[in-house]
């Protein structure tokens, strides 16, 4: 029987979700099955799809030859945050672009997460809906199929989509307030407005949690190094750097949105990764607590 040790990041998430990425070489479909027939235990009971559990559980799976083989299959490495019939939300780590550039032809997240969808034998292509900064960790959505990924870029387009940042900058700014600024995009100049918010500070340092009410690029960067703010870690904006910080202090923090239909409103978060709050206790400002 293969057994499956829970972890702390895997609370209030279904079995389904949870086995989908322990076993991300298996179809959901053939997942679904198991769970249908009463072949996934936990303590003694057996477990439906929509299961939710508290993170320190241990699943038991029956012992099969088809599950040893899709076990065995070393795929990408990934995080999916949310997964649902038409889309995947999945955590981008700072460094890692999304689509294939220059200079990330051989590794991108783009191309992890279809090597992941092939092991699982998927009946469509995904594709992402919007991107985030190569230095810039958080959720990417992925559209499953032309129509799904169509649907999201409309939301992101019309402005219905909830995007929460955090950012440590250097520099005093008012503990609230919106920048309503200019900012160049490729050569143009376009309005932008982000609220921002502070959320803790100490001395020339202050966490930021700001939330995008337009969708230039690089918005954010530009308006808080014009502002008088720059961010730690933003060499290209004038951000100065930190003891043991390798990258850009800016983290998207949460998407929120509604279906076009507006009967499925929709939450994807994720935590301050470790190294950022290790940043953060350092120079003595406490991590803002996970959603």
């Amino acid at each position: 029987m293969a057994c499956f040790k829970l972890r702390k990041q895997d609370a209030g998430r279904t079995v389904l979700d949870i086995l989908s990425e322990q076993i991300p070489a298996a179809p959901r479909s053939y997942l679904r099955q198991l769970l249908r027939k009463g072949k996934v235990h936990c303590g003694g009971k057996s477990l439906t799809e929509d299961t939710f559990l508290q993170g320190h559980e241990t699943l038991q799976l029956p012992d099969s030859d088809r599950l040893q083989k899709l076990c065995a299959v070393t795929v990408p490495e990934l995080t999916i945050l949310l997964e649902t019939e038409t889309f995947l939300a999945v955590f981008k780590p700072a460094g890692l672009a999304v689509h294939s550039s220059a200079g990330h032809t051989d590794d991108n997240l783009t191309d992890r997460l279809r090597a992941w969808m092939h092991h699982r034998k998927a009946p469509y292509r995904i594709a992402p809906a919007h991107r985030l900064d190569i230095g810039t960790s958080g959720p990417v959505l992925f559209g499953k199929g032309r129509k799904a990924t169509a649907a999201l870029g409309k939301t992101l387009q019309s402005g219905e989509m909830r995007k929460i940042y955090l950012a440590l900058v250097h520099g005093c700014p008012p503990q609230e307030g919106i920048m309503a600024t200019a900012v160049r995009v490729q050569g143009k100049i376009k309005q932008a407005a982000t609220r921002f918010r502070v959320q803790g500070r100490h001395g020339n340092s202050a966490l930021l949690e700001l939330e995008l009410l337009s969708g230039r690029k690089h918005q954010i960067r530009q308006q808080c190094s014009e502002a008088g703010w720059p961010i730690y870690g933003d060499s290209r904006y004038g951000g100065p750097g930190l003891p043991g910080l390798i990258r850009l202090f800016l983290h998207c923090r949460e998407l929120c949105w509604s279906t076009e239909t507006g009967k499925s409103c929709y939450s994807v978060s994720s935590p301050l990764p470790e190294e950022l709050c290790s940043i953060l206790r350092s120079i003595q400002i406490d991590p803002p607590s996970p959603n």
